[in-house]
């Protein structure tokens, strides 16, 4: 296991943004528009190199999931980093499509891995419980919900979700891979961000969904059960009687992508990354589920 480059190569983190709507997800896919194959197709072309170039991602997101705070890395050789390194994000800027940017790259300190090292990652999730819908110009990044949302009864609900648990109740299985989390936050608030376009800003509820990792369709699994909780469907013990069940629930909807967002990624002080990148390695579980690293 290495735990930065090979010798002879230095690491670059990449903070970047995009919009899910024209992409499969984040993974290269073969035939399909991707966020990875876009950003290293990108960087083969500006670095002038035929060598494989790999980003390892912070958050695998998945198709029409968007991303404001997106964390990358990849592995160059030492002399093209030196000859690229001034002038490498404005290039990517002039040759990458417009829904998606680099906003910063450098050099990044010992021990640094963009999927391993991180500490947290943070969702938001936006809907709309407005009567007459979304706001236009925000359509592509808001759930419109039919119904009035209570954000009490859904904060109610999140509390008890909070913690160390196995959601395998809100995952897409994987063979092999645990489903063992910690929730380290889960809120909703009713904002006023879109008060010029209602005239009362009453119509927009954003939930903030952190955690160590997720894995797959957790979050939109998760908020699809807040929203049954908000409008009334199902009482302020739902979501956590599920997550006790650890199957999937029928009654609670994977909710669409568009509305994801991931805003942030976390990672702690640059003298324990190292002791970070090698602790998350480690296969953890709860008493009865199956071990494996964590995902996304």
């Amino acid at each position: 296991m290495l735990d930065g480059p090979a010798e002879g190569s230095v690491r670059v983190r990449l903070d970047l943004a995009y919009d899910g709507a024209e992409f499969s997800g984040w993974a290269r896919q073969p035939g399909r528009r991707t966020v990875q194959g876009e950003l290293e197709e990108a960087l083969r072309t500006v670095l002038r190199t035929g060598l494989p170039v790999e980003l390892t991602v912070a958050g695998r997101t998945d198709a029409g999931v968007h991303a404001r705070g997106q964390v990358a890395h990849v592995d160059l050789p030492a002399e093209l980093w030196a000859a690229h390194r001034e002038k490498l994000g404005r290039r990517l800027a002039g040759r990458l499509p417009a829904d998606v940017r680099v906003w910063s790259l450098g050099e990044a300190p010992h021990g640094f891995d963009a999927r391993f090292a991180a500490i947290w990652r943070r969702y938001a999730y936006r809907v709309s419980d407005h009567p007459g819908g979304v706001d236009p110009l925000r359509r592509g990044h808001v759930l419109w919900h039919d119904r009035p949302l209570d954000v009490a009864a859904m904060n109610e609900a999140a509390r008890l979700l909070l913690g160390e648990h196995d959601f395998a109740a809100y995952c897409k299985k994987r063979e092999g891979a645990t489903t063992v989390r910690t929730l380290l936050e889960l809120e909703w608030e009713r904002t006023t961000a879109d008060a010029m376009a209602h005239g009362d800003g009453t119509g927009l509820v954003v939930a903030t969904v952190r955690a160590d990792a997720f894995c797959h369709n957790m979050v939109r699994a998760l908020v699809g059960a807040m929203l049954l909780v908000g409008d009334g469907r199902r009482p302020v013990g739902f979501p956590g009687e599920v997550l006790a069940g650890r199957v999937r629930n029928s009654a609670v909807n994977v909710v669409r992508p568009h509305g994801l967002t991931l805003e942030e990624v976390g990672y702690p002080a640059d003298e324990l990354l190292l002791e970070r990148n090698r602790t998350a390695r480690r296969m953890r579980t709860l008493p009865g589920v199956p071990v494996s690293p964590p995902g996304r």
